[in-house]
């Protein structure tokens, strides 16, 4: 058999393989997937001359395809980098990257933003906290996705396209993986200096530069990709907040025929500006943020432009923002009631009782509470959203109960209501009417689960 027959022979197989029994909207035919291969679809969504300017505008990375991406590169990561021009930087000063793997045969696209913690001081910024800092302090390697890092390259079902035990349509799309360098979910406008409080090194320069860098990244693709049919937005910690606070521009800018958003364990809490804290315990971080980070200056009277409704005293707010705004799309939130980890960077740090707690059990027991009060209002308030779904499990023992979609989706689950998280992500992706809603009363069940050796070594390694 000649080589280019077999090569032809080899991709149909392949394709018949990979391409799901029956088309979804944005796929490709046959032939016009053997076409990409050599001929790739063209950008068909450029960004517009009145998107390249205002605030936050969309700006371009001058060189394009001839920036080392490779538009006929299938099913590799590769590196984008973003010039200067762009606005985006990390937050060491670095330049900014992001990764995109393609494939031919359809536009749908997933956009995954990574997570990893937050910062606000020299020590969080520069990792000296570790775990309860921020990700990426020096910057992001061009060999980010290989398998040497399996806390990007593996980390989620979602972005894994032959995951052992999760299958998940997004992993049929194309991926963008949106790294995370700024220390805030995404949303942060303002250069900060840090001075060292033992003062034995010089001051941190540190940009909170996540919504300029998410705007570079939606340019990028505008510019470069075709306009996704579909397009799922997502993330988990501080990726999924940050998929809930880009999530109108993203979507606005995007263009997609069907818009859907899953936040994973990214909760932004209903905490309005004066509010008792007693009552509304996640406003003592979000006071403290808000001027870290600059948000009351440029990112929340944007957000205000693009989402009509959104209460700039009450960034809670969002859900049913987004919810009235985009009526057409299906968006989901999902975080476990025991989460140790999210819950840590919301009062660990502002709170004297919590602080000087005397032992461990006691802290975790006050940070359980306070989160128990912000996640029984969230839970309320999405029930109450047609197109907002709200899923809550209670306890898995890996990762501090903190994330429910990344290893794999098992063990995210509602036992008493017969539930598993594939259940909710797919009633996301391709149900019609509400958007599921569900809650886990008890973690007796969760507790009484067998020893999870995976669990044991990942949790060793994190």
């Amino acid at each position: 058999m000649k080589p280019s027959l077999l090569a032809c022979c080899s991709f149909a197989l392949w394709f018949a393989l990979v391409t799901p029994a029956h088309a979804e909207l944005g796929d490709y035919s046959f032939w016009k997937t053997l076409l990409n291969l050599t001929l790739p679809p063209a950008a068909d969504n450029k960004v517009t001359a009145e998107q390249s300017v205002g605030p936050y505008p969309l700006l371009n990375n001058p060189g394009g395809f001839n920036a080392g991406f490779k538009p006929n590169l299938y099913y590799a990561w590769q590196t984008v980098q973003m010039a200067p021009q762009t606005g985006a930087v990390c937050g060491n000063g670095s330049p900014y990257k992001f990764f995109v793997n393609r494939v031919p045969n359809t536009s749908n696209t997933i956009i995954y933003l990574e997570g990893g913690g937050a910062c606000w001081d020299y020590a969080s910024c520069t990792g000296q906290t570790g775990i309860r800092g921020a990700r990426n302090p020096d910057g992001i390697p061009d060999d980010y996705m290989s398998l040497l890092n399996p806390g990007a390259s593996l980390v989620s079902p979602l972005v894994v396209r032959l995951h052992p035990w999760t299958r998940t349509k997004p992993q049929n799309w194309n991926m963008i993986y949106v790294p995370y360098c700024t220390g805030d979910i995404y949303s942060g406008d303002k250069v900060a200096v840090y001075e060292d409080p033992q003062n034995q090194k010089p001051p941190l320069v540190w940009h909170h530069n996540g919504l300029r860098n998410t705007r570079a990244v939606v340019a990028w693709l505008k510019n470069n990709l075709q306009r996704p049919a579909q397009l799922l937005t997502t993330g988990c910690s501080a990726g999924g907040a940050g998929s809930l606070t880009n999530y109108v521009g993203i979507r606005q800018d995007m263009a997609p025929t069907r818009g859907f958003l899953l936040n994973d364990s990214g909760p932004v809490f209903s905490a309005p500006l004066g509010s008792d804290s007693a009552q509304y315990p996640s406003r003592l971080l979000q006071d403290h943020i808000r001027v870290a980070w600059g948000l009351n200056d440029g990112p929340v009277p944007y957000l205000q432009s693009r989402l009509p409704g959104l209460n700039a005293s009450d960034l809670g707010s969002l859900y049913p923002a987004l919810a009235s705004n985009l009526p057409g799309d299906r968006m989901g939130h999902t975080h476990f009631w025991k989460d140790l980890n999210y819950s840590s960077y919301s009062y660990e740090r502002f709170y004297p009782d919590i602080i000087n707690a005397p032992d461990a059990a006691t802290k975790e027991a006050l940070i359980h509470a306070k989160w128990d009060v912000d996640t029984g209002r969230l839970r309320d308030q999405l029930a109450n959203l047609d197109n907002f779904g709200g899923y809550f499990p209670q306890f898995r023992a890996v990762n501090e109960s903190h994330c429910t979609s990344i290893i794999e989706f098992a063990n995210s689950d509602i036992q008493e209501q017969n539930l598993e998280l594939d259940h909710f992500v797919n009633n996301l992706l391709d149900g019609s009417g509400a958007v599921l809603s569900a809650s886990e009363s008890s973690d007796a069940a969760d507790r009484a689960k067998p020893f999870n050796l995976l669990y044991y070594i990942l949790d060793q390694l994190l």
